[in-house]
């Protein structure tokens, strides 16, 4: 998706006649100071409007500082609200609403913490078309009673207070429940399940709902180990010859809490560990580091370069540096043993269908007497 441009802020310049050039810097002295805090804050302001869309001839290089990229899979809609529920209920799915303004870092927080997981995204897009609207836009949009207007005022007429402000429509284009501002993961799971049960809002409110339900947040920190390489991370400098398993991770983050207190503890996700070097980062920080491939870069634009969405993410190179494999899907403790066992012993290299893989390594198993239980 292109990046919404911002508008260019041209210094101002003064000239002052010499002969009276202290009387007028006494008179205006607050003037002056008041439109360097106007100009300071202009970027910001530009940020919160829908400057790509309302000012197509903005100068090229200017770009809007506030601006978060949006999923790809948010829908592309004609913004008329009937025709999206209409089309909405034919997939038996409902209309998500998606009230935004560039430089909020709430919409940044629901986009790259919430949406970053991949049980999130799969079960919003599985249950809902998601439409985002900036609460300062001006495209035009028809909204339910069929009458025309832009974005701004139907954000105003829907009271949309607060960003991120989400409305979650039945079939009939009523709101069965409205989040102003962000909710966290555990709780935003709870949302999507509650907004889309047909029953759910008929017997009971949403804080019933949750209350009943009680989902558990993520611990808010990154499991970092002993065992693990630290900071300064100089991954192209690495000796020994073992193949390096990175783990792209957030710190609000229960997928990633289960994989370090529970998977990775085993005494079989210990022993393959071991054969690794190991990097643990937030793959949203700033953590400086040198990539295998001798790139100087941060956690953050390395995981951008090597596509990583999802957290966890679990990326393999081999000794010499380059990918191996990765685990980029929620897995339980045989399927990412057996992602490690992949890298480690080279299987890879010959057996290129990591799910045949899968069913031999198995099989080798249980003929050892192992027991196999793909979902423990």
């Amino acid at each position: 998706m292109p990046k919404r441009r911002g508008a260019e802020v041209m210094p101002m310049k003064c000239s002052f006649v010499e002969s009276i050039r202290e009387s007028i810097w006494e008179s205006t002295r607050e003037t002056i100071w008041m439109m360097a805090v106007v100009l300071l804050a202009l970027p910001l302001w530009a940020g919160a409007a829908e400057t790509a869309a309302a000012n197509p001839g903005l100068e090229p290089g200017m770009v809007n500082p506030g601006y978060h990229e949006q999923p790809a899979w948010f829908k592309n809609s004609f913004l008329d609200v009937r025709e999206d529920i209409a089309e909405a209920r034919a997939a038996g799915k409902r209309v998500l609403l998606y009230f935004y303004q560039d430089g909020c870092p709430y919409c940044q927080k629901l986009l790259e913490t919430n949406f970053a997981l991949r049980d999130i995204e799969a079960k919003t897009r599985a249950g809902f078309e998601v439409i985002a609207l900036n609460i300062w836009g001006d495209r035009e949009i028809v909204d339910l009673h069929g009458q025309p207007q832009i974005e701004k005022q139907f954000a105003s007429q829907l009271k949309v207070m607060f960003t991120p402000t989400l409305l979650f429509l039945d079939e009939t284009g009523a709101v069965v429940l409205r989040l102003n501002g962000y909710y966290p993961p555990h709780r935003f799971r709870a949302a999507l399940d509650y907004a889309h049960s047909p029953t759910a809002s008929a017997r009971q409110s949403f804080r019933d709902y949750l209350q009943r339900q009680a989902p558990v947040a993520a611990q808010g920190k990154l499991r970092q180990d002993a065992g693990y390489l630290q900071a300064p991370y100089r991954l192209n400098k690495r000796t020994g010859g073992r193949p390096l398993a990175v783990f792209f991770e957030q710190v609000d983050c229960d997928a990633c809490d289960e994989l370090h207190l529970d998977i990775l503890k085993r005494p079989e996700s210990q022993a393959l560990l071991a054969k690794f070097d190991v990097v643990l980062v937030d793959m949203w920080s700033k953590t400086p580091l040198t990539t295998p491939d001798d790139q100087t870069t941060t956690a953050a634009q390395w995981a951008r370069a090597l596509n990583v969405q999802y957290a966890p993410t679990l990326v393999m190179f081999d000794a010499g540096g380059h990918e191996a494999f990765r685990a980029e899907a929620y897995l339980k403790a045989f399927h990412m043993q057996s992602a490690l066992d992949y890298v480690a012993t080279g299987a890879y290299k010959e057996q290129p269908n990591f799910q045949r893989y899968i069913q031999t390594r198995a099989d080798a198993l249980r003929a050892r007497g192992v027991s196999v239980d793909i979902m423990q």
